[in-house]
């Protein structure tokens, strides 16, 4: 019934820059600090091949979307043309995805406080940001639309900033010490660690693109999605080169890689590093907007795919209450509480839970994304089989669908020759056969 409908609350502006936001996060502003001491200098290729493959996925999304906007995303579709269990493993496994980026994302706002306020409770800072995301994702969903535009607004505009500013120094020379781009190669050559380096620091590059796929869960509340949906998508291939690889290449040439810590974010230390404090702390700042947006986006998502989980029956009921403004309050509720845990997480180890999160997400999101590669897959034979043409095709299907699963292979192995993601690879077979337990014990109706 109408009643009972997620409100299409979103315009054409907050999907813009919802699609512009989940590109770019916490993986781009911290977690990059893994990728650059695998790759060095080559971290950008890193980042253009992970794009690539990420691009093509989101267009394998996109066709679906576009074909059948609902909430719940590929879970619906998983559901729909590949069987009810995958549905359900699609759609708990994402929501999982989701409560451990919830996690990852304030134990990354904590230690943004921290640069500033070293002596406040990391714990307390988490506690703070969670009550208040929570409190404005249950009002409506364009108060989450309208907050996230604004905040995915302030990282973008920082990033322009940045690789302006950065290409100012550069060819300037304005910079203390003035080496103009030796530093690509100067310290251990572009490929410091050689190819095997570059190949490995494509792992940790997974986690950072994790989220773009977030633009299908919103075609349920969008408006207009047959134009919104394929103009948001079209622009990922734009936002990866701009935002991931120009980035890279103007951070890198700016400062030797090798002198890169873990202390802060990357962005962070190199601007103290060359002189610029203001610029430091308003970077600061910035990164400090992006991991809240991603929590943003993070609790709206969670909540969505348990209204559609609920919907398909592969979840409780309980989870398709709406408030009177439309929006799911329950599963908003649920996944903010679970979520606390990373609160008692940061009180028990502050400043050592962000890795081993990071992992756990990277092997989360390698599940959703083969689901969606092999969905899309069910969904074009569905489509042969009834005649029907997308109006947003996905790029060289199938070839792309099957290059993609590659690829995913290609990263599992690599896993398995890292220490700090040997957690990830071990949990997903576990995780996997909890899924299928909890599917038996409970199997949904028509299954």
């Amino acid at each position: 019934m109408a009643e009972n409908n997620l409100n299409r609350g979103l315009k054409n502006r907050h999907l813009q820059m919802i699609a512009l936001g989940t590109a770019v996060g916490t993986g781009l502003f911290y977690g990059s600090t893994a990728t650059i001491s695998l790759a060095g200098p080559a971290v950008a290729l890193s980042y253009l091949i992970g794009g690539l493959v990420v691009f093509l996925i989101v267009r394998m999304l996109g066709e679906m979307s576009v074909e059948e906007p609902v909430s719940g995303s590929f879970s619906y579709y998983a559901d729909k043309y590949w069987g009810k269990f995958f549905g359900f493993l699609a759609g708990w496994n994402y929501w999982f995805l989701y409560i451990i980026v919830s996690m990852a994302e304030l134990t990354a706002v904590s230690i943004y406080v921290a640069y500033w306020l070293p002596d406040f409770p990391q714990w307390l800072s988490a506690l703070i940001c969670l009550a208040i995301i929570t409190a404005i994702n249950l009002i409506t969903v364009s108060a989450y639309g309208e907050i996230e535009f604004w905040m995915a607004l302030i990282k973008i505009s920082a990033i322009i900033f940045m690789i302006i500013l950065g290409s100012y120094l550069i060819f300037t020379d304005a910079r203390p010490f003035p080496e103009n781009f030796s530093n690509l190669w100067s310290h251990g050559g572009f490929f410091p660690n050689g190819i095997w380096g570059m190949m490995l620091s494509i792992v940790p590059v997974i986690f950072s693109f994790g989220g773009i796929e977030l633009i299908g869960i919103t075609a349920g509340e969008a408006e207009n999605p047959n134009k919104t949906i394929p103009r948001a998508i079209n622009q990922v291939i734009y936002r990866i080169l701009i935002f991931y690889v120009g980035t890279m290449l103007v951070l890198m040439t700016l400062w030797s890689w090798d002198e890169v810590g873990v202390k802060n974010s990357p962005f962070v230390q190199i601007f103290e590093n060359i002189g610029i404090p203001a610029a430091a702390n308003i970077l600061n700042f910035v990164v400090l907007t992006a991991a809240v947006s991603v929590y943003n986006s993070a609790i709206y998502s969670n909540s969505r795919m348990l209204y559609g989980l609920a919907e398909s029956s592969n979840a409780p009921k309980f989870f398709k209450k709406l408030s009177s403004r439309k929006v799911p309050v329950n599963g908003i509720l649920v996944s903010s509480g679970i979520t606390l845990l990373v609160v008692l997480l940061n009180y028990l180890a502050p400043g050592r839970i962000f890795m081993y999160l990071l992992s756990i997400v990277t092997g989360a999101v390698i599940i959703s994304w083969a689901m969606i590669i092999i969905t899309h897959l069910k969904f074009r034979q569905h489509c042969k089989k009834i005649g029907r043409v997308p109006k947003f095709k996905a790029i060289l299907y199938p070839f792309s669908n099957y290059l993609c699963l590659a690829f995913i292979a290609g990263v599992i192995a690599m896993m398995t020759t890292m220490d700090e993601m040997l957690l990830a690879v071990a949990i997903m077979p576990v995780w996997l056969g909890v899924i299928g337990v909890f599917y038996l014990f409970k199997r949904p109706k028509g299954a």
